[in-house]
């Protein structure tokens, strides 16, 4: 089971527009404004902030970097969250009223299950589209091994850290049989773009690849994780709305 609360959010002011950016500045610098603790707690969290045993292998990228417990989904009238730490729900209500962003409708858990739904035992085929820029650690094309590894990873991770522990999963058996589903199709773009931090002056890219992949083989057990990923997001950066993928089962 995986879960998390899907957090909906209007702008109060008419004509006032949001990007990632600016609602990553804007988010941040509230946040510390209100509560500098709950700021390094839940914006900049760090291995060595929760006292975590790098035996534990809570991150497989390594503990250093932890991931945040929310991802934004920046619309063109809305903006999205979703809070895989429901006990910060108050918390990133005060931010969002102090952005003048109002809680569209009260937040309901939503919890997704990690079997595989019945009537799709044997699928066989499923496409993925990547709707925002979307970069994945070693590699330039959408494999399914490596994509379904770091949505694993990414998941086990957030659950260990902000929910009901670590996936209990045979990572490497996992990992095997990702390998050999194959991709028939890859229809990407890339999109270049960065930003330079004005507290910093470092460079981050905001680009990566958009568009849709196939795929083809026993994907069958991929599905609940593939659809997980649609709320968490998968490769880098995805806090900000980078990583963003649908999933479409094609054949079962």
């Amino acid at each position: 089971m995986f879960e998390l609360l899907p957090l909906r959010f209007r702008p109060i002011a008419k004509g006032r527009t949001w990007t990632p950016n600016l609602l990553r500045g804007a988010f941040g610098s509230t946040l510390k404004k209100l509560d500098e603790q709950a700021y390094v707690q839940f914006f900049t969290p760090t291995a060595e902030l929760l006292h975590l045993d790098p035996a534990a292998h809570v991150s497989p990228s390594g503990l250093r970097n932890l991931p945040r417990p929310f991802v934004f989904r920046v619309r063109e009238t809305e903006i999205g969250m979703n809070l895989f730490l429901p006990s910060a729900l108050d918390l990133v209500c005060r931010v969002m009223r102090d952005l003048d962003l109002e809680l569209l409708t009260p937040p309901e858990p939503l919890r997704l299950s990690l079997v595989t739904p019945a009537g799709l035992e044997g699928s066989r085929r499923v496409r993925i589209r990547f709707l925002t820029p979307t970069e994945l650690k070693g590699t330039d094309t959408p494999e399914f091994g490596p994509l379904i590894a770091r949505v694993r990873d990414r998941i086990s991770t957030l659950r260990a850290l902000y929910g009901s522990g670590p996936l209990d999963l045979d990572f490497r058996g996992f990992g095997e049989r990702a390998a050999e589903v194959r991709m028939t199709l890859c229809d990407l773009r890339t999109v270049n773009d960065a930003r330079v931090s004005k507290g910093t002056g470092q460079r981050h890219s905001l680009g990566g690849f958009v568009g849709l992949a196939e795929y083809e083989g026993a994907v069958a057990e991929f599905i609940p994780y593939l659809e997980a990923a649609r709320w968490t997001g998968v490769g880098r950066q995805t806090v900000w709305g980078k990583g963003e993928i649908d999933m479409e089962v094609l054949s079962a």
